[in-house]
């Protein structure tokens, strides 16, 4: 998938050998009505929230972060949480206004407001659209009160679908739902019922995700307990293939693990981080990813903001953003995510990206020799080409396994290939704070 410190992601996409800053920033909202069963996010159930205060900080905070990353242009901004819908529209407005101030903001720029049922009416999903949000994604979940119930949520599914309806109206072609599988005692033909409702209420966006048992959430005492059966593996992966089948005859394009579209109603702001572009991340807990120009980086850092509301307002009038932990990355580093996260996309890694982060060691140096890989190759689960690196449609719902190949390959052959580079020492260290 903000009314808890908004998760202001901005999209940043950087080009090693030349780079032009941040184009994506994520905001943070970190408060929400309550604590979902399954959920063990940065979230809060506030007594009483200082909007004002709030606001003020993530203005702050974005225009240090955008100050200190020497961005020039912002391509995609992402309200998460936390239930961002919770927060005012007047908020998202203020955010969107410092980011137009400090940096070229096109109009075109798309605006990602995460929002649940109960907390988005129709009068207030439009204020958010007058704001300059211009996408939507919806924690719908399920259309099972039954599953609503246990999971936690605050809303019924006919609220999920007046929701959705009002949506669509607001924001045609540029709403997105979530759909949960693999809960406890879910089975598969009831869940594809469900599935194939949403598919005539949905617009042309829709994201499903399996379900994880997270320590010290509700749902995992329960199961832990036995007073709910654990979720069978077997029949989420079937609810996954069928699901995923399904959407395919309905013209959705799975153009990523969890997320399908038709009509180019690709998520770009997403899209960003599978391609490991730069972004910043504003607002309690959010993270980021960006090489810090304005303080004479050369190297990508990975950022995470302070965790607390509280806290994290206190640093950032101190310090003018509340960044508690940098971790630079390293170059073999850098190289694990780019293929971790490429071959979540059905486009992958092509030959042109890779060379953008590794212009010496191509894909066919790392994986065309691999004994392992074309055990893979042969069995059809990836392909290696004049494209580039890729899962195949079976490959894609077996990511993990074959990653599990593929990152040891890439290890091994940059430290034969690049001896000199894997001494890197890194580390974290406590960020440079900015008086504003």
């Amino acid at each position: 998938d903000v009314v808890s410190p908004v998760r202001l992601a901005l999209r940043r996409v950087d080009r090693i050998a030349s780079v032009d800053g941040p184009r994506n920033g994520t905001g943070e909202w970190p408060y929400c009505e309550k604590r979902c069963s399954y959920c063990n996010f940065n979230k809060y159930i506030p007594r009483g929230v200082d909007e004002a205060a709030m606001r003020s900080c993530l203005v702050t905070e974005a225009q240090t972060l955008l100050r200190l990353s020497g961005v020039q242009r912002v391509e995609s901004v992402f309200f998460g949480g936390g239930t961002p819908s919770l927060a005012s529209p007047h908020t998202v407005a203020s955010v969107l206004e410092a980011v137009a101030q400090a940096v070229h903001l096109p109009a075109d720029t798309e605006v990602t407001l995460e929002a649940n049922p109960t907390s988005a009416p129709g009068s207030r999903l439009a204020a958010f659209g007058a704001a300059g949000v211009n996408r939507l994604s919806i924690g719908l979940q399920s259309l099972d009160d039954a599953e609503l119930q246990l999971l936690g949520r605050t809303h019924s599914a006919s609220d999920a679908l007046q929701t959705l309806a009002e949506a669509r109206r607001l924001f045609p072609g540029r709403v997105s739902v979530d759909l949960m599988l693999g809960l406890p005692a879910q089975q598969v033909a009831p869940w594809l019922g469900q599935l194939q409702e949403l598919l005539r209420h949905c617009d042309d966006h829709l994201s499903l995700y399996q379900l994880t048992l997270e320590r010290g959430t509700a749902l995992f005492t329960q199961v832990q307990q036995g007073s709910l059966p654990a979720p069978a593996p077997d029949l989420a992966a079937e609810m996954y293939q069928e699901g995923r089948a399904l959407l395919q005859q309905a013209g959705f394009r799975q153009y990523e693990v969890s997320n399908f579209a038709r009509n180019g109603a690709l998520s770009t702001h997403n899209w960003n981080y599978w391609q490991c572009g730069q972004y910043l991340g504003v607002g309690p807990g959010a993270h980021g990813r960006f090489i810090p120009q304005g303080a004479g980086g050369h190297t990508r850092e990975a950022r995470i903001q302070t965790l607390e509301p509280d806290n994290w307002m206190k640093e950032v009038k101190l310090f003018g953003h509340a960044t508690r932990k940098c971790v630079p990355l390293g170059e073999l580093e850098l190289l694990e995510e780019v293929l971790a996260m490429g071959l979540r996309t059905d486009v992958g890694i092509t030959h042109q990206h890779w060379k953008q982060f590794e212009p010496q060691l191509t894909l066919w140096d790392i994986f065309g020799a691999s004994k392992e890989v074309e055990v893979l190759l042969e069995q059809g689960l990836l392909l290696l080409d004049h494209r580039g690196l890729r899962c195949s449609w079976e490959g894609l719902a077996v990511l993990d396994s074959l990653l599990l190949t593929l990152l040891p390959q890439l290890q091994d052959t940059w430290r034969q290939r690049r001896p000199s580079l894997c001494q890197e020492d890194d580390h974290t260290f406590q960020c440079p704070r900015i008086t504003p």
